[in-house]
C-alpha cells in the first residue's frame, strides 16, 4: 500500500470523493500517496488524468486506485473506460442510480453543490458560527457566553480550540472554549462566568504524560510544561467538572471527528438531526 497511489477526481472540489474514499481506506490501515485532481469538467482534462493514472501504474507496478464523483457522462467513460489502468469505484453510480429507481426521479446531474450553499441560510449560519468560536477562542470573550451552543472547558492544550473550530466548521455550531487555570482550582470553583453557562459546557482533559509532551513543544522546560504540573493541573480540572456535573472525555486518543460527535449527542442532541 506505501507504494500505491490513490487518486480523487472528481468535476467538483473532490472533497466528497476524498471524505468518503478516506473513510474507506482507513480500514485497511495503511497510508497509500494521495492524488488530488478535482475540477475534471472537459474530456481534454479527463484523458490527462487517464494518462496520470497510467503512468503511475506503469511506476509502482500496481493498479491506482481511483475514486470518482463525475457527474458528467462523457467525462466519467474517459475515466472509467478499459484505457484507464486504476481500479475506478465510481462512487456517484454507485449510490445515484439506485436512488434514482428508487425515487422514481431523475437526478439534476449538477456538478458541485457549493454555489448553492453559499446562498443558503445555513451556510451564512456556519460562517457566523466560525466567527463567533475565533472571537470566543480560549476564553478571549466571556461577555458573548450567552450566544454559545457549547462552550468547551479544560487545561490550556486538551485540544479545545481545533474541536471548537471543526465544530463550527462542520455543523454550524456558536462554540467557545474556555481554559480552566491554577487561579481556578485555588479558589475550588468554577470560574463565575461559566456559572450562568453550566449545561452547555462539555469538558476535555487528556493523558497528563501526553499532556506535558504538548506543552514542552512550545515551552520546554517550563513549569507549565512540567509533568508534575500536568498532573495537577489534570486532576484538578476533572475533580472540578466532577463536582459541577459537567460531562467530560479524555482527547488523548480521540480524534476531533469522536470527540465533536460525542459533545453534539450530549450538549445539542437537536443538531444530529437536520
Amino acid at each position: 500500500m506505501l507504494n500505491r497511489s490513490v487518486f480523487f477526481v472528481s468535476d467538483g472540489t473532490g472533497i466528497t470523493a476524498e471524505t468518503f474514499g478516506n473513510s474507506i481506506l482507513a480500514q485497511f490501515g495503511a497510508k497509500p500517496r494521495h492524488v488530488r485532481r478535482p475540477f475534471i469538467d472537459s474530456v481534454e482534462k479527463a484523458h490527462q488524468v487517464v494518462a496520470e493514472i497510467n503512468a503511475a501504474a506503469l511506476h509502482e507496478q500496481r493498479k491506482p486506485i481511483v475514486f470518482v464523483t463525475l457527474v458528467n457522462d462523457e467525462v466519467r467513460q474517459v475515466v472509467a473506460s478499459p484505457a484507464c489502468g486504476g481500479l475506478v469505484l465510481d462512487m456517484f453510480r454507485a449510490f445515484i442510480e439506485p436512488l434514482e429507481l428508487e425515487f422514481e426521479l431523475k437526478s439534476n446531474h449538477r456538478v458541485g453543490r457549493f454555489s448553492d450553499v453559499a446562498k443558503s441560510n445555513e451556510y451564512h449560519d456556519r460562517i457566523e458560527a466560525i466567527n463567533y468560536t475565533l472571537a470566543t477562542d480560549d476564553g478571549q470573550s466571556s461577555r458573548n457566553l450567552a450566544q454559545a451552543d457549547v462552550i468547551l472547558l479544560g487545561v490550556s492544550r486538551s485540544g479545545k480550540t481545533p474541536t471548537s473550530l471543526y465544530l463550527a466548521l462542520q455543523h454550524g455550531i456558536k462554540a467557545a472554549n474556555y481554559p480552566l487555570i491554577p487561579e481556578d482550582f485555588e479558589r475550588q470553583q468554577m470560574p463565575p462566568a461559566l456559572t450562568p453557562h453550566v449545561r452547555k459546557c462539555f469538558g476535555l482533559t487528556i493523558d497528563p504524560e501526553r499532556l506535558a509532551q504538548i506543552r514542552n513543544e512550545r515551552r520546554p522546560d517550563s513549569v507549565y510544561a512540567s509533568l508534575a504540573n500536568c498532573r495537577m493541573e489534570v486532576r484538578e480540572a476533572e475533580a472540578m467538572m466532577r463536582r459541577s456535573g459537567v460531562n467530560w472525555l479524555s482527547s488523548t486518543h480521540k480524534s476531533i471527528e469522536e470527540i465533536a460527535a460525542t459533545v453534539l449527542r450530549d450538549i445539542r442532541p437537536d443538531r444530529l438531526i437536520y
